[in-house]
């Protein structure tokens, strides 16, 4: 058994060298133009709202697509904000993204729209380009996919470092976010590290808390992260889920869901800096250092399924403005959708 994992290991980390070896030749980031037009290189115009993409299998068995803002738009003297995206469990990267959908449609088009909130974002935030990098596997779960691969911690680290590089000409700036299942490419990545680098500006959990463990260190990496530097920055966002009745049944865990790994960060982060309570009729939250740490617990008093509701609920919008002064401009966290102009045909 020892020897088999140590040969899972070996080809895993195989199938790593080479890609990000391809991806470092292929993709060096270099713009077309530096002008006017920057078109990056490898990517193609996408019909969409003025933006380009680049999408490419990832070994073993992920897959990537990266969306920027378009030739006209995106601007090489500001900052680049990647804002990895690890999707949730048994959903497409064009399913995440979402679109219009017309009778018959698959609803789960209709129930994230990451690519229509990214472009409230880019007409809300001047400051630097948003570049969302979407991350799923071949079965459409990374929990699942992790299971597989022994090396899979160092393999999400390799393809952050692969994607930045496509943008090493400029001045990058990273964001981890997931919802669901995709928190696991999350926490795999921060067991691959020592330390979480100090490009690493924000880190958000969109319901996506299951595998958090203190004794993993998971908390002390990011309470150490916290007070490295000044804008570093953590929202924390999931709902009652332990008494969740569907068709009369109760699915909810005591101490396996959102809530309970949730309340568990927010102790663990509780015991370094002081956090306000905030609480009102709809959300247990939590604030502190100035706003840094926004921590939201959804009630449940009806027993609901809102996992999907709070991303839908401009909630990817929220994990990326949340602290900030453009928090809660121009939309609400829970409130109806503040992108809808901006849902692809």
């Amino acid at each position: 058994m020892i020897r088999t994992k140590k040969i899972l290991v070996f080809f895993s980390l195989l199938f790593l060298i080479t890609t990000v070896s391809a991806a470092e030749n292929f993709y060096p980031g270099k713009p077309e133009d530096t002008n006017a037009n920057t078109s990056i290189k490898g990517f193609s115009p996408s019909p969409y709202f003025n933006e380009q993409t680049l999408s490419f299998n990832y070994e073993p068995e992920i897959k990537i697509e990266i969306n920027a803002p378009g030739a006209s738009e995106f601007n090489p003297d500001k900052k680049v904000m990647l804002a990895f995206y690890a999707l949730p469990n048994m959903n497409t990267i064009a399913e995440t993204i979402g679109r219009k959908v017309e009778k018959g449609d698959d609803w789960h088009y209709n129930i994230q729209h990451i690519g229509a909130q990214t472009r409230f974002l880019r007409n809300t935030i001047k400051d630097y380009n948003l570049v969302v990098v979407y991350m799923g596997t071949d079965e459409n779960s990374w929990p699942w996919w992790k299971m597989r691969h022994p090396g899979g911690d160092l393999i999400t680290r390799h393809i952050v470092d692969s994607v930045k590089n496509i943008f090493k000409n400029y001045n990058v700036e990273v964001t981890l976010c997931s919802h669901s299942g995709g928190g696991e490419f999350v926490f795999g990545y921060l067991n691959s590290l020592s330390s979480i680098p100090n490009d690493v500006k924000r880190i958000s959990f969109i319901d996506s808390e299951y595998y958090y463990s203190d004794s993993l260190k998971y908390g002390g990496k990011i309470v150490s992260w916290l007070k490295a530097r000044s804008d570093h920055y953590l929202c924390l966002i999931a709902y009652d889920d332990r008494d969740v009745i569907i068709d009369g049944k109760n699915i909810g865990t005591l101490d396996g869901g959102t809530f309970y790994r949730t309340t568990m960060m927010k102790n663990r982060l509780a015991k370094d800096f002081e956090l306000k309570d905030e609480s009102d009729s709809l959300f247990t939250k939590f604030t502190g250092l100035n706003n840094r740490i926004e921590i939201y617990l959804k009630s449940n008093p009806d027993h609901l399924m809102w996992h999907t509701v709070l991303v839908e609920n401009n909630g990817f919008i929220h994990s990326i403005l949340a602290g900030t002064p453009l928090e809660n401009k121009g939309y609400a966290f829970w409130g109806p959708r503040a992108y809808s102009q901006y849902i692809q045909p």
